[in-house]
């Protein structure tokens, strides 16, 4: 057997040094922060007072685009939930209910007839219509839209064809009056609402760009309109984005006077809010140590809708077709991919990484939904590295050479290059232990580029198939529906395994049908396709995350749900 080299024996003890530094010493106090009352609500006050401008700050550096029907990244999302609005919005059920405009629903369930609130202003002061989201809706379903949201218009009647450029309008969408709109969808589903994009785009702030150009646009990036609470002011790439209070808002003028999300060392973030410096951010479980004691903060804590998983490469995307390919076959063997999970101690992971906040889970439909499958209904994959190896014997993988590492079936070498995104400190430790997890159960596995890779660089990578990314760490916001297709739907953009299967378009396409209405119907089918999922494994349920923020005691009205904490921002105040 050859020799394993001093780095990688060193990056074990590394790994092993970081786990028994989080999972050690008093097991009481472990105890007692687990059990604690979680919070879902910040400070209060009964007096609020106008002025000051809150810090709302971010982890990462966003993409820069500042258009909800094209960002990609969740520091856009933080950054579009102050400037701009839907349709609708969700309660903290997660249940959906009017926003900008009500609907009422044909005896059919085909058509929605939606009519908007009169009034409502854009920040260029141009009043919101119906054609701003016909406008949308069109974008969306142009055949030059670069962006990854054509999935919230296939559905509506006409889409298709106009996409393929045998239409030259969409014909479920039908303009009444410049309030009211009617949409047709295709066929009867029961998320045809939720899954229907909601976001107006200001049809007049874009005139004269074509559909291609949009993305990169000065409009989108520099000086972007919306319908929120708030205005952009100025932006200032890769470092913050100031925004201002709008006096014409909708729901009527905001106390702050405004909001400025900034971009911060993830290191860094006790000092800051220990100095004031900032005022809400989405704090990582690692950082809740240093956090939690903090006198001028409050922890809140809740369930997210949120999991991370690791996912396996099948293939690629056809861009010009829309549809994803399966053409890679090293995880083509459910043995192994079932021996991946066995061989990784997730428990370990979740105590020495996330803090003990997270939950081991074998699913990818997080347990704030009604149609999450109980765990009992599952195959647990409890670590079991022998159980790992054994699988991977019974599959023809072994070590034909003597190197301590198996060879494939047929006899050759066998390699995986495992790819993580960049961020705090921990995040090296984090995928070193996954690497090192298959390395001991005989699977030879690589850094993807040798080192962790810069998020925007990383999620583009994942979008043009890279080949360094076989296997890849990734996590999921399920948003507040639940329906599985958006990320594991066969030709679904986002699914960036490009896992095809038909048995499981089946299902998900039975979750959504006419029968679904019926609540027990639609629950056993989503239990039977998790099953599915469960079995086959084309990615690896990692663990569902917890929400964790923290506030800075003189912000007053923040709430949580379990998506966000950036809920009607147009109440905060400050109390100096």
């Amino acid at each position: 057997m050859k020799k394993k080299s001093l780095l990688s024996v060193m990056s074990l003890l590394l790994v092993m040094s970081l786990f028994l530094a989080a999972c050690g010493g008093n097991s009481s106090t472990s105890t007692n922060k687990t059990e604690s009352e979680p919070k879902t609500e910040g400070p209060k006050t009964d007096a609020p007072v106008e002025g000051g401008v809150v810090t709302y700050a971010i982890d990462g550096a966003p993409e820069g685009i500042m258009e909800a029907g094209f960002y990609g990244s969740s520091y856009d999302a933080d950054i579009l939930s102050f400037m701009t609005e839907g349709i609708y919005k969700t309660n903290k059920e997660l249940k959906y209910e009017p926003n900008l405009a009500d609907w009422e629903v044909s005896e059919d369930k085909l058509t929605y007839t939606f009519k908007f609130k009169e009034g409502v202003k854009w920040h260029n002061g141009e009043e919101l219509t119906v054609e701003d989201w016909k406008y949308a809706l069109e974008v969306l379903a142009h055949k030059d839209y670069t962006g990854p949201r054509f999935v919230n218009v296939e559905h509506v009647k006409g889409a298709a064809e106009y996409r393929e450029g045998k239409a030259d309008s969409i014909s479920g969408i039908e303009v009444v009056d410049p309030y009211t709109i009617k949409v047709t969808f295709k066929e009867v589903r029961v998320n045809n609402l939720e899954n229907l994009w909601s976001y107006p785009m200001p049809k007049k702030h874009y005139e004269g760009i074509a559909v291609a150009d949009l993305q990169e646009s000065k409009q989108v990036r520099q000086e972007p309109v919306g319908l929120g609470a708030f205005k952009v002011k100025k932006v200032v790439n890769g470092e913050y984005v100031e925004l201002e209070r709008f006096d014409d808002y909708w729901q009527g003028k905001s106390l702050l006077d405004g909001i400025i999300v900034k971009v911060i060392d993830p290191s860094l973030t006790a000092g800051a809010l220990q100095k004031n410096e900032i005022d809400l951010i989405d704090i990582r479980p690692t950082d809740l140590p240093q956090i939690e004691n903090l006198d001028n903060v409050e922890v809140l804590e809740g369930k997210a809708a949120v999991y991370s998983y690791i996912g396996l490469r099948f293939g690629h995307r056809d861009q010009a077709a829309g549809k994803n390919v399966a053409d890679f076959d090293k995880f083509e063997n459910k043995e192994l991919r079932q021996a991946l999970l066995y061989a990784i101690d997730r428990q370990a992971m979740i105590k020495g990484f996330m803090n003990g906040k997270a939950v081991e889970f074998n699913t990818v439909i997080p347990s704030v939904f009604w149609i999450a499958a109980e765990e009992s209904e599952l195959n647990p994959y409890k670590y079991d590295p022998e159980k790992a190896k054994s699988l991977l014997a019974e599959a023809g993988y072994k070590d034909v050479n003597g190197d301590g590492f198996v060879e494939d079936p047929s006899g050759k070498e066998f390699k995986i290059s495992f790819g993580h995104y960049a961020g705090p400190a921990n995040f090296e430790g984090r995928a070193k232990a996954i690497i090192q997890a298959w390395n001991d159960i005989g699977i030879q596995t690589e850094m993807a580029t040798g080192s962790l890779i810069e998020f925007n660089l990383y999620n583009e990578m994942k979008d043009n198939d890279d080949k360094a990314l076989e296997a890849f760490f990734g996590s999921w916001g399920t948003g507040s529906d639940p329906d599985p297709n958006g990320l594991w739907g066969s030709h679904s953009e986002w699914n960036y395994g490009r896992w095809v299967n038909e048995e499981s378009d089946k299902l998900i396409l039975a979750g959504l049908s006419e029968q679904a209405f019926d609540d027990t119907f639609r629950k056993d089918t989503y239990v039977q396709w998790q099953k599915l999922f469960n079995d086959e494994l084309p990615a690896l349920p990692l663990w569902e995350n917890m929400n964790l923020y923290a506030v800075n005691k003189r912000l007053q009205g923040v709430t949580m749900d379990p998506n966000t904490a950036i809920i009607d921002p147009h109440k905060w105040s400050v109390t100096e």
